[in-house]
């Protein structure tokens, strides 16, 4: 008892300490170690790599050594990020711009991890990006991370992913200011109290840290910054330093359009992403190689320029160098950031302009101008005037450079707007598909998510015809307290239980529908969040049916609110792994069905049987079908993008709406191109509301139409619907062939809790026969049994004999095996169809991998049909 009170107590603390800011301070603190520290390796090991590549290029010879490291190594990167972390890819300050937007993001552990390996290998390799982007992309993923093994407020995470960031900046250039700078005025927008406090605890933390176990000096040299290169400031230099500021206003533009350009025609090459930065790698290594030695040295680049140890022509041989192949290699998609090739690029243009303002007035200030260069050129790119200041200031300790950073900071950041609007940032998340704009509120997740996002698809609902005492039976059943009422497949009314009369139980002449609350307040699936609290409050309500025209798709109740809003402030995301699918067309028919079928079309020789299979159980149960073909393109390949034809399948679909027409059944079309079928299903599933999926297999063969690859497999694991899987045999006798004469069916059962629910299809398919089918019915019992109840048999033979209009004949195996028994069964008898029942997801799994489906799948020539009812 005494250590149950201990560790009530001990949960009680950490649940009050978690929303504590001091807490939240500490924690910072540990985000800023970890940064730090993995900024240390980060920076040992770009600098063991690329000392390794060097020396071996002066060895064997840079024109074969550095093509080859180049393509090996950036081959090898992009393997490791499309292996184990797709979300590492890039430069990795847009991934921390939009999980800061609350888009999901994976930000983790093993992110920061395979984030660290494959930046040591691609600018280890040579690649003209820096590392300072990807420590901001690690300490964020480290914040998050951290967020998540420590107890902490979920308002707070956000605020941890940002002190991570932060804390990234300020040990990857050993400014602690610049990094709670490029927060608040890039990342965050924010200068809340936590979000300064946080950033400034991790920041001075990582910067301390890495000047510990890192470098004690600063990021320019001692030897360059000496008193005889001190910055300098004079009046008559304002003119030069504002031509400075266009200079890198408009060539800083032109490299953001360039990269995003260049981004987009690397996505569509017909190229997987390794192969796409190993030809980066490639090509960068060919051009250093026949470059001056000193290209080798990327690091060493600013150092020489800032020092002044180029003619004009090398400087200018730099730039333009340092320019193109930056944005090749950040094209690519390479883990590395544009920080430093900001910096290299903005020093040479600054140290061209300062060596043309000395010859034109005499002066000696092109170290201040390579200096100011940097700010000018870093703003441009980032459009982050403040952060560039401070950077370049902390970086030299120069007071002088206040002014010449300021008046070209600011004068390239107003051209640079009108050249290329933006951030280069927030353009690099547009063409992922993420648009952040300053109407989007950051925490305004309510009016984001909609009603198709929240509501609970399965619903409790009840008919109108139930009398008082019925009502009352069938509410004490359950733990809701309030039904949707369903009259012929249509929302009619909605019934809690105090508008129960405390008389319910002296009458049966008021029915449920005399009582219940009609032509209830409903919402669509695209109403927003935003809109459904303000109905449920309005009108003091506690559940919203959720409908389509006045079918009901699910409801919402206020717990389904709050789950939705605590999954948003702790950032639990599902990722998302594929592609999104892209429908390159569809048809319309009019809604007027109680339900819908989802029939994807594969094989063209099945379409015909499954047609008539869905098509009559459309009819019986009143339903619409929606016909889907899914074009499948390599995973590197933009659904949206993609060129496929679709002529065949146009007329295909045509084809189907005619045959629709004939059996007076609405009939919906659709052609999507995915990356990944089984995504694409389930997108579908979820846009369309579907109430059926209805789809073919083969047995092992690897198509949409087998059960045993990696297209159905994920369906059975998350569709929501009833589940129908058919296999078509090839048997001359197999159902739906030759439906003039009589068919024999074959039924295993264990129950009539399972015959219930067959009982939903088995009629449907019974009126295809012209002629009734024999049905046997049979369960297989185990010989060991000394007594075996045969009461469930029996209740499961009556049910279908009342409900089919045909001979049911009952039968009782004994065997050891029920897939043998099965198999024997069928092949002996020759039966037409053979339909198998599962009660719930996991039996279904422990069927598809191996059980009685595969064996039936191997041996039998007759139709089988496995049906999955989503009712519980």
């Amino acid at each position: 008892m005494k250590k149950l009170l201990a560790k009530v107590r001990q949960s009680s603390w950490l649940a009050s300490s978690s929303l504590d800011t001091r807490y939240a301070l500490i924690e910072a603190c540990l985000i800023g170690l970890f940064s730090a520290l993995a900024a240390v390796m980060l920076k040992q090991g770009i600098g063991w790599l690329g000392g390794w590549r060097v020396q071996t290029a002066n060895v064997a010879g840079a024109k074969l050594v550095l093509p080859l490291v180049g393509l090996v190594l950036g081959t090898l990167a992009g393997g490791v990020i499309e292996l184990l972390a797709p979300s590492a890819a890039g430069g990795g300050i847009p991934q921390v711009k939009a999980a800061l937007a609350k888009y999901p993001i994976v930000l983790n552990l093993r992110t920061a991890l395979v984030k660290t390996l494959a930046t040591i290998l691609i600018v280890g390799a040579g690649f003209t990006v820096g590392r300072r982007g990807p420590t901001v992309h690690i300490g964020a993923a480290l914040g998050a991370q951290v967020s998540r093994w420590i107890p902490n407020s979920p308002t707070n995470r956000r605020q941890m992913i940002a002190a991570g960031a932060a804390a990234g900046l300020a040990a990857g250039f050993n400014t602690p200011i610049a990094g709670v700078l490029f927060v608040v005025e890039e990342l965050m927008r924010d200068i809340s109290g936590l979000t300064l406090e946080t950033a400034i605890a991790a920041s001075f933390t990582g910067a301390v840290v890495s000047r510990i176990f890192g470098s004690t000096d600063l990021n320019v040299p001692l030897a360059v910054i000496d008193s005889a290169r001190r910055g300098s400031f004079a009046v008559p230099e304002i003119p030069f330093y504002v031509v400075l500021g266009i200079l890198a206003g408009i060539l800083g533009g032109v490299f953001n359009r360039s990269i995003l350009q260049g981004m987009k025609f690397s996505r569509g090459l017909p190229l997987a992403v390794p192969l796409r930065i190993g030809l980066a790698g490639l090509i960068s290594g060919t051009v250093i190689a026949w470059l001056p030695p000193f290209f080798q040295d990327h690091t060493g680049l600013r150092e020489l320029l800032i020092a002044g140890q180029f003619n004009w022509q090398t400087t200018a041989l730099v730039f333009v160098t340092q320019f193109c192949l930056t944005i090749l290699a950040y094209s690519s998609g390479a883990p590395g950031g544009l920080f430093a090739p900001a910096l290299v690029l903005g020093s040479a243009l600054g140290y061209l302009v300062g060596l043309a303002e000395v010859a034109l007035i005499s002066s000696e200030s092109p170290y201040t101008f390579a200096l100011a260069g940097m700010g000018a050129f870093f703003t441009a790119v980032v459009r982050v005037p403040v952060t560039a200041i401070v950077i370049v200031f902390e970086m030299t300790a120069d007071f002088n450079l206040v002014l010449p950073l300021m008046i070209t900071c600011a004068v390239a950041y107003i051209v640079a707007e009108s050249v290329s609007p933006g951030s280069i940032y927030e353009h690099l998340l547009k063409v992922s598909g993420i648009e952040l704009t300053e109407e989007h509120p950051q925490n305004d997740f309510m009016a984001e998510l909609t009603a198709a996002d929240v509501m609970q698809s399965r619903v409790e609902t009840l008919p109108s015809n139930l009398s008082l005492p019925e009502l009352v039976k069938a509410m004490s059943r359950s733990h809701h307290r309030g039904f949707p009422v369903i009259e012929d497949g249509k929302l009619v009314g909605i019934i809690t239980q105090s508008d129960i009369p405390q008389d319910s139980q002296q009458t049966n002449d008021v029915l449920l529908k005399d009582i219940m609350t009609p032509q209830p307040i409903s919402v669509s699936t695209d109403t927003s969040l935003a809109d459904v609290l303000y109905l449920l409050n309005r009108y003091q309500l506690s559940r919203l049916p959720v409908t389509e025209g006045y079918k009901l798709l699910g409801i919402i109740t206020r717990s389904d609110i709050i789950k939705a809003e605590a999954k948003q402030l702790s950032c639990e995301h599902e990722p998302a792994i594929f592609e999104p699918s892209y429908t390159v067309y569809q048809s319309r028919s009019p809604a007027t069905g109680k339900g819908r079928i989802l029939l994807p079309l594969a094989h063209p020789d099945h379409i015909s049987s499954l047609w008539k299979i869905g098509s009559a159980i459309a009819l019986h149960r009143q339903y619409e079908i929606v016909c889907l073909r899914v074009i499948c393109v390599p995973s590197h390949v933009y659904p949206a993008q993609a060129k496929v034809e679709t002529a065949q399948i146009r007329s295909l679909m045509q084809q189907l709406e005619e045959w629709g027409k004939t059996s007076a059944i609405p009939v919906h079309t659709q052609i999507r191109v995915a990356t990944d079928v089984s995504e694409a299903i389930l997108e579908t599933i979820a846009r369309e509301h579907i109430d059926l999926l209805l789809m073919g297999w083969r047995g092992k063969n690897l198509g949409i139409e087998s059960i045993f690859g990696n297209i159905v497999d994920p369906l059975i694991k998350q569709v929501a619907c009833d589940l129908m899987l058919v296999k078509l045999g090839s048997a001359p006798y197999a159902f739906p062939q030759q439906l003039h004469l009589r068919h024999k069916w074959l039924i295993p059962t264990t129950g009539g809790d399972r015959i219930k629910k067959l009982l939903t299809i088995l009629p449907a398919l019974a009126k295809l026969d012209r002629i009734p089918p024999k049905v046997q019915l049979c369960q297989i019992y185990s010989p060991e049994k000394a007594q075996f109840s045969t009461a469930d048999f029996k209740q499961a033979a009556e049910l279908l004999a009342n409900v089919m209009s045909c001979p049911i004949m009952p039968l009782l195996i004994p065997a050891y095996s029920v897939s043998e028994a099965i198999v024997n069964l069928t092949q002996r008898k020759k039966y037409g169809l053979v339909v198998l029942g599962a009660s719930n997801e996991g039996l279904l799994q422990n069927a598809v991998k191996g059980n009685i489906p595969e064996a039936i799948a191997r041996h039998a020539n007759s139709t089988v049909i496995i049906f999955r009812s989503s009712e519980k």
